[in-house]
């Protein structure tokens, strides 16, 4: 028999909660590391445009696609267009399993940050796993990964998991007691680090370069995919996790105000953290990198170890803000895999819940391996980190972009797109009519496809893995991530379109 479909208990629970899986280590660091590398404020112009082109237009999509099949997306784009649009449904959502657990052993290496923020992490430790000496890496680096090819990321990744589990226990009544406590206090922490970082000698100038646009970069085409590709995955499109969000509001919602709203909290967000981030670390003339991840663990501490007072303080709040902003994503993630699951089978939430967690700590854990395979610390140090890095390049560099292409050729051609419109117009202040149709229809599935093609272009003339496979390196793993990557997500997406349904549901 059916679970009772739960629901958000207010509209403000909805918005929190989507924000905040919006909200996440990339919006923090990521958009400063892009701002940086491409010409500061000038950085702004082609985001804005992705915004208001790609961003809010797919947002308002996958909301009302979510409402009106009230389903999620495996199981939502079965109801409205059959067999075929579940292949690409459960693509995704075994696209973002695959998200989910890096993600999540990337929140293990926060949390193993976060215990060293108390003391150890500014202090000057030999890295002897690596066969450096600590005058070689700053006091971070080193304790960094000294931590990472030790066996404590295997207690912190079983942590995680557990809090995840428990936040998402009972769907989106619990999911929302905790962003209601999570959202507005990564705000205010983050607005605490912003007035830090102004304070500090040279904090201004930091500002100053961020408002300080460099246009000349305007031609090249690498802002305007790294601002098309940054909008994408920062509103979690292509997840699902909108859609199974979507799938607990009531019959009546306004998709055209919510997603504009979830839109520019997420993106005011990043502004702020830009100006944290970069007041932070100009301040010390640091420059940043265009790495998540060195931005996480090496950057911005190196930053805070520079501060003439209160180090411990502020590390420990910087550590915290990651660990929120990086659970109240990936609760986000697993929710949209366990609503996948018992929206098909019909199965009892605590089953599917066992099911997930003893699947994903099992994927998490390939993806903290501490063995050392990189002494040099030329590339990524240990096993799970080298994993980390192939698998993020194509789920989230190539799968994301593919899910939004088969979401919007499946509710702009197979579905009957204006029995959708009109169903979101219902609710809606804001009408949406031809223009839109043409936008779903033809303009956004040419921009993924562009960006698609000149990723793929730079992977064939030696962009960011073509030296590698061609020279060696790691071209083993390379192969083995790629396989792997296709036949999880791809593989798995037939066959769990193969399984029979148990929900009663019908396809087109």
């Amino acid at each position: 028999m059916s679970e009772v479909r739960g629901s958000w208990g207010s509209k403000l629970g909805f918005i929190l909660a989507a924000s905040g899986s919006a909200i996440g280590l990339g919006n923090i660091v990521f958009f400063s590391s892009n701002a940086y590398k491409y010409g500061g404020g000038a950085f702004y112009v082609p985001y804005l445009v992705a915004l208001f082109l790609i961003g809010i237009p797919v947002m308002i999509l996958e909301l009302g696609a979510g409402r009106f099949a009230r389903r999620s997306m495996p199981n939502a784009l079965y109801q409205m267009a059959g067999k075929r649009a579940e292949v690409a449904g459960w693509f995704g959502a075994l696209n973002a399993s695959i998200i989910t657990m890096y993600y999540i052993a990337i929140l293990a290496w926060i949390l193993g940050m976060w215990v060293g923020s108390l003391g150890a992490l500014w202090q000057a430790s030999p890295v002897e796993a690596f066969g450096l000496s600590s005058g070689e890496l700053s006091n971070s680096m080193s304790y960094f990964f000294n931590m990472i090819s030790s066996q404590r990321p295997l207690l912190y990744v079983v942590l995680i998991w557990a809090a995840n589990i428990l936040i998402i226990i009972r769907g989106a009544k619990s999911i929302e007691a905790v962003v209601k406590i999570f959202v507005p206090l990564m705000w205010v922490m983050m607005v605490v680090l912003i007035i830090r970082g102004v304070t500090l000698p040279g904090g201004i100038e930091g500002i100053l370069y961020l408002f300080t646009p460099d246009f000349s970069v305007m031609a090249d085409v690498g802002i305007w995919k790294g601002a098309f590709s940054q909008m994408f995955f920062t509103l979690s499109l292509g997840f699902g996790i909108m859609m199974a969000y979507a799938s607990y509001l009531p019959r009546k919602n306004d998709d055209v105000l919510s997603a504009t709203t979830i839109s520019f909290l997420n993106c005011s967000f990043e502004y702020i953290a830009g100006l944290a981030i970069f007041s932070l670390l100009f301040a010390f003339a640091i420059a940043p990198k265009a790495s998540s991840l060195s931005m996480i663990f090496f950057v911005v501490p190196e930053g805070i170890a520079e501060f003439p007072v209160l180090v411990g303080i502020f590390g420990f709040l910087f550590f915290t803000l990651l660990l929120m902003a990086g659970l109240t994503s990936s609760v986000s993630l697993v929710e949209s895999v366990v609503l996948s699951v018992i929206d098909k089978f019909d199965l009892p939430r605590m089953k599917v819940l066992v099911g997930v967690f003893l699947v994903g700590l099992a994927g998490s854990v390939l993806f903290v391996l501490p063995q050392v395979v990189d002494p040099g610390l030329s590339d990524d140090g240990t096993l799970g980190f080298t994993l980390v890095d192939l698998f993020d390049h194509w789920a989230f560099g190539y799968g994301l972009l593919i899910c939004g292409l088969f979401e919007l050729i499946i509710l702009g051609w197979l579905h009957d797109i204006d029995a959708l419109l009109v169903f979101i117009n219902e609710s809606s202040r804001v009408k949406l009519g031809s223009k839109f149709r043409f936008l779903v229809r033809y303009i956004l599935p040419l921009v993924i496809v562009c960006i698609l093609v000149l990723s793929a272009v730079d992977e064939i003339t030696g962009g960011l893995y073509g030296n590698a496979m061609e020279t060696g390196g790691y071209s083993g793993l390379h192969f083995v991530a790629f396989a792997g990557w296709i036949v999880f997500s791809l593989g798995g997406a037939v066959l769990f379109t193969m399984l029979k349904r148990r929900d009663g549901g019908g396809g087109a």
